[in-house]
């Protein structure tokens, strides 16, 4: 068996990763593409006897850092002296007796898989095999349709790709093997034929795709979809590489938590970290959302004065009560810079609202309680004789789930107003708690009667939309309403956020009995993790509980072996203020099936 690599392209889309060297010779997390391609090529039980790479760009330099062997293995190169007006089919096609001499591995060198897919291809019995790995949002090029039994019976190229028969598609991991007799009889004239004929700027899987079409391939597709690897074309390429790569759990949990986000792109990362309703919305209204796609696309967002209009609709709240931001953050950030005098904060919290403002500026209440509990009167007793112009209040409380019940918040207002003191509420959770929307805030009678309230709501939280990015706050203070509503972007809501407000109306009795179904599911995972050994798991009124780590593990070994063995994202607490460094991890509730997928990977580590 021999190994044929294509190496010969520019990867200009690399930008000044490349502008020196090929593609092959870009790192992902310290270890070069083509050293890893190596070693994993020579680890192999089956023995390769030769190994030849196409080179072109920077050819010279490839050649001379590898040499003429590796590991006693011989390398050879055939140079494509032309690979900026071609494409791999004529790099392969210079290869063309070399693909003649034995069996072959074909790979390109912009790929990154996990040690054992050679291993796979080889001891697989069928002597023509395609890798392939059903079809996910981030693939791109040439798909294939495969029958019962693996077989490949269509080559799709871009031209043709269909997103109504995605269900259908592997995406080519390009990597193939070749048995001799399949290069020499079918492959190689085709090859020569389909290059003559079209010439030399396209891909050698075209040639494949016609032998499909006269059902002469012979080819299967071995499926490897529970094993990592990515194809590395651009920046964001390596970016999303370095992190499904990354060397240990630790350094692998650092890179996701970077991230803030944009998970999608990992799609078989379950994330228990970022805090969303599992429940909500409905298929039926996201059906009615994916309707209107196209317009809300193409058209432009209404400005401020209609959005807000939707957003005192959505809450039945006056009109001039409300600012609509782009998420809960965008109104946080604003909210921070008009704050003069000292704040008052609960710690630990929601670090978004501190880290907005000096920390001299900041008066600090830490619990002095292992599940970080407090009372209306601890706080009031606490901040009594503080000097605190404005006070916070998350409630429930994030990370803990401490939950204030609306009465007992109220009288906090009421202590917070006879002082002179802004109360900010936010309740983005709070209709997760025990009798949840009747726990809301955003009532005109009650903001009528504290002007000194400032209730805020992350619509992404408990409603389940986090990618349209919708947040409220709401105050009968006038002035600091148009202070806000000057601040932001006249269009800061997109179209598909400024939609979903408008059609939630027919939705809220679903939203209503999606709150109501998640209650009962936190109740039973609460108790299901319960029983893992080590873990003290603290009551929550919020979609998340806060767990102390008792044994066995730090957080950051909890997280770093959850993300190994069962590719489960967690909060790791213990470097956030007010956990003094102690192991304290975050976990979101999900649905019923995927906290059970928690629950069995905490059971078996």
């Amino acid at each position: 068996m021999q190994v044929i690599i294509l190496a010969a392209g520019m990867g200009r889309r690399l930008g000044e990763l490349t502008q020196d060297n090929t593609k092959c010779m870009v790192t992902v997390n310290g270890v070069r593409l083509i050293d890893r391609l190596l070693r994993q090529l020579v680890s192999v039980s089956n023995p390769l006897h030769r190994i030849v790479i196409v080179i072109g760009y920077e050819g010279k330099k490839l050649k001379e850092y590898l040499g003429n062997s590796y590991q006693h293995i011989p390398l050879e190169y055939v140079e494509n002296p032309i690979y900026n007006k071609t494409n791999n089919i004529y790099s392969l096609f210079l290869a063309k007796e070399e693909l003649a001499y034995d069996d072959t591995l074909l790979v390109e060198s912009d790929l990154i898989f996990e040690d054992g897919v050679f291993e796979k291809v080889l001891s697989n019995p069928f002597p023509n095999l395609a890798v392939v790995a059903k079809y996910e949002s981030w693939m791109d090029g040439t798909m294939v349709v495969l029958d019962g039994e693996n077989n490949i019976v269509t080559f799709v190229p871009k031209s043709a790709f269909s997103y109504n028969d995605v269900e259908r598609y592997y995406k080519t991991a390009n990597i193939y093997k070749f048995s001799r007799d399949f290069s020499v009889t079918k492959y190689i004239p085709f090859l020569e034929a389909y290059s003559k004929a079209m010439g030399t700027n396209e891909y050698y899987e075209s040639v494949l795709r016609v032998l499909s079409m006269l059902d002469k391939t012979g080819l299967k597709g071995l499926p490897i979809d529970n094993m990592k690897w990515y194809e590395i074309d651009d920046v964001q390429d390596l970016d999303i590489a370095e992190t499904l790569f990354a060397t240990d759990g630790k350094t692998k949990q650092l890179r996701y938590q970077q991230r803030y986000g944009g998970y999608w792109r990992f799609p078989h990362l379950l994330d228990f970290c970022y805090l969303v309703n599992p429940y909500f919305p409905t298929e039926r209204m996201r059906n009615e959302l994916r309707a209107s796609f196209d317009t809300l696309l193409s058209e432009y967002p209404s400005g401020m004065k209609v959005n807000t209009l939707l957003m005192s609709k959505y809450f039945n709240i006056y009109q001039d009560y409300v600012c609509i931001g782009n998420g809960a953050a965008e109104l946080i950030k604003t909210l921070m810079e008009q704050l003069t005098g000292k704040l008052g904060v609960v710690y630990p919290t929601f670090e978004e609202y501190p880290n907005r403002k000096d920390k001299n500026t900041l008066v600090l209440y830490i619990p002095n309680n292992r599940d970080f509990r407090y009372t209306v009167k601890e706080l009031e007793e606490y901040f009594e004789d503080k000097d605190i112009s404005s006070l916070l209040l998350i409630n429930p409380d994030n990370p803990s789930g401490n939950f204030i019940s609306c009465e007992d918040v109220l009288s906090l207002a009421t202590w917070a107003k006879i002082r002179n003191i802004r109360l900010i509420v936010d309740e983005s959770f709070v209709d997760f708690s025990m009798g949840s929307v009747s726990n809301t805030l955003l009532l005109n009678s009650i903001l009528d009667s504290f002007s000194n309230l400032v209730v805020i709501k992350s619509i992404s939280k408990s409603y389940g939309v986090p990618g349209l990015r919708l947040g409220v706050l709401a105050t009968s203070d006038a002035s600091l309403v148009q202070i806000i509503r000057k601040d932001v972007a006249i269009w800061n809501i997109n179209s598909f956020a400024e939609y979903y407000m408008q059609i939630f109306g027919k939705y809220e009795k679903d939203y209503l009995e999606a709150c109501q179904k998640f209650i009962a599911e936190r109740e039973r995972f609460y108790m299901e993790l319960q029983k893992i050994p080590f873990l003290r798991v603290i009551p929550s009124q919020a979609n998340y509980f806060l767990c102390e780590i008792m044994e066995k593990y730090s957080s950051s070994e909890l997280v770093g072996a959850l993300l190994e063995s069962a590719n489960i994202l967690i909060k790791d607490c213990s470097m956030k203020f007010g956990f003094e460094h102690k192991n304290y991890i975050r976990i979101a509730v999900r649905n019923e099936q995927e906290n059970n997928k928690l629950l069995s990977a905490l059971i078996h580590l």
